[in-house]
């Protein structure tokens, strides 16, 4: 079996491969096993060495040190893979899908516990054929957290002020944009605010719209929001943030569907995976069951309560 451990040096904003080459090495020194530290050189990268890797059809157990868009990469390049199996190892500053796991969320910060974990099964959101761990929406929530990059690197704005920016200069282009929604036998048009389909709980730094979401349940969390005014988006977004989104109905729709969801859109949107950005006018969303073997730290209970 070989580790691998893909580094991305940009995560967080500051390189950490040093720190975590430091880790890696103690952690060997008293154990047997093969291992390699890979620093990511550009965009998909890391999906592309573990393809490469994983062709070779020995047992991979890969290590995403980063934050959730590496999280997101290797995943796009261990998902379908039965030799491969992944975890997050968070060095970055976001990590909402390890927020899902609670109190636990700290186990995947211990690289032993990581070493000595067992593997299980877990579920993944295909979007255009784009993969996707935890959290796919399209909306008002996905035009912003794409944006805020254009701002986050502004002096005087940075961090939680770039998010801000970015909301109000999203507002005042329009909350809502004219959207098909199609789940089942449930078809909505006309405006919408944002669409969400959940494998896990937490995205955008904190949002949790599903209180209860499990990654190996083959059931999708989805959230559809109608057009509000002003007013009524602070309270959308007050609850939607905090699991009460049943409390907007029928302004905002819970559907649970292990079938497909379709978005059209009248002109081209942006997709939030992870975090990360995909544009189209369609988007094809689908659960995928047991699609990616997560690594599940030594001593995690999550998945037994």
């Amino acid at each position: 079996m070989k580790h691998l451990f893909i580094v991305n040096p940009t995560a967080g904003g500051k390189d950490k491969t040093e720190e975590v080459r430091a880790k890696v090495q103690a952690a060997f020194a008293k154990r047997e096993g093969s291992y390699e530290i890979y620093v990511t050189k550009a965009p998909m990268d890391a999906a592309r060495k573990i393809e490469e890797e994983a062709a070779s059809g020995e047992a991979l157990r890969i290590y995403a040190c980063g934050g959730d868009g590496t999280f997101n990469e290797c995943v796009c390049g261990a998902a379908q893979k039965p030799n491969v199996a992944l975890c997050p190892f968070p060095t970055g500053t976001g990590n909402d899908f390890c927020r899902m796991f609670g109190e636990e969320k700290e186990s995947f910060r211990d690289l032993d516990a990581l070493l000595e974990g067992t593997v299980r099964p877990i579920d993944l959101i295909d979007c255009n054929g784009r993969w996707s761990a935890n959290i796919c929406s399209v909306g008002v929530d996905a035009r912003i957290g794409t944006d805020v990059h254009k701002y986050s690197g502004i002096p005087l704005i940075g961090g939680a002020t770039g998010y801000v920016v970015s909301a109000v200069v999203n507002m005042f282009k329009g909350i809502a944009t004219p959207m098909t929604v199609t789940c089942g036998d449930f078809t909505e048009g006309g405006m919408h605010t944002l669409i969400c389909a959940c494998n896990g709980r937490y995205y955008g730094g904190g949002f949790n719209p599903s209180l209860d979401a499990m990654p190996d349940d083959g059931i999708m969390d989805v959230f559809i929001a109608q057009k509000v005014n002003l007013i009524q988006f602070a309270a959308l977004i007050g609850k939607y943030s905090k699991g009460r989104a049943d409390e907007m109905a029928p302004i905002i729709k819970h559907i649970r569907t292990s079938g497909e969801l379709v978005i059209r859109c009248e002109k081209e949107d942006v997709a939030q995976l992870d975090g990360e950005a995909l544009r189209a006018t369609e988007f094809r969303i689908r659960m995928v069951p047991k699609a990616l073997n997560l690594i599940v730290p030594k001593g995690m209970q999550f998945f037994e309560k």
